[in-house]
């Protein structure tokens, strides 16, 4: 849940992206990372594996302006994506405001997609959070590449709530601010209806 600092007068909310391994979560983080002015973002922490996979998660605090007078603040993670790092995701989604799900557009990855969904659904409810609730956005990502599931396939696997959806390649930056703006927008949105879990 956002964190309200009254003294500092800022508002802290936390957006986790997610998604099964090597999906490009890191990489939207790197692109929005070197295209966000320096005085509006704070340093990017990675710890990654010798293959450069995320083992725990990157952190980057983007400011972006006041909300009746606070100063809003977003910190945004991503999960390991593999299966054997669970309990890692499940301490990165702690007080979580909004979450992207990062899915690999690859044929040959459409069961990942689909296990990794239900991971989150799973771990969102060991949370205490609804994840028909929790503000979410789809990323269908790498889909600069040959041998592509359909996005209509892809939405009827992974978006059965029906959530604003984009498709991107990250590592080009396509869709990458796109859905990051949606994902605040949604996050934003919720803080000011006062949702609690």
């Amino acid at each position: 849940m956002s964190f309200i600092n009254y003294a500092s007068r800022e508002i802290n909310c936390k957006v986790v992206y997610y998604g099964p391994g090597l999906c490009g979560k890191t990489t939207n983080l790197q692109y929005i990372y070197k295209r966000m002015n320096p005085d509006t973002r704070g340093k990017m922490i990675s710890l990654a594996t010798e293959t450069e996979r995320t083992l725990f998660f990157d952190f980057l605090p983007l400011s972006l302006g006041e909300i009746r007078g606070f100063k809003t603040r977003f910190h945004l993670y991503t999960v390991p994506g593999q299966v054997f790092y669970d309990a890692s995701r499940r301490l990165i989604l702690r007080g979580v405001d909004g979450v992207v799900f990062c899915a690999d557009s690859q044929l040959t990855r459409v069961d990942s997609n689909e296990e990794s969904m239900e991971n989150l659904r799973m771990n969102l409810r060991e949370q205490g959070y609804d994840p028909d609730k929790l503000p979410l956005v789809i990323q269908y990502n790498k889909r600069d590449l040959p041998n592509l599931a359909s996005l209509a396939e892809l939405h009827a696997l992974l978006n059965r709530r029906n959530v604003p959806e984009f498709e991107a390649s990250a590592s080009m930056g396509i869709g990458v601010f796109e859905t990051l703006k949606a994902v605040i927008k949604l996050v934003l949105i919720d803080l000011k209806r006062g949702r609690r879990q």
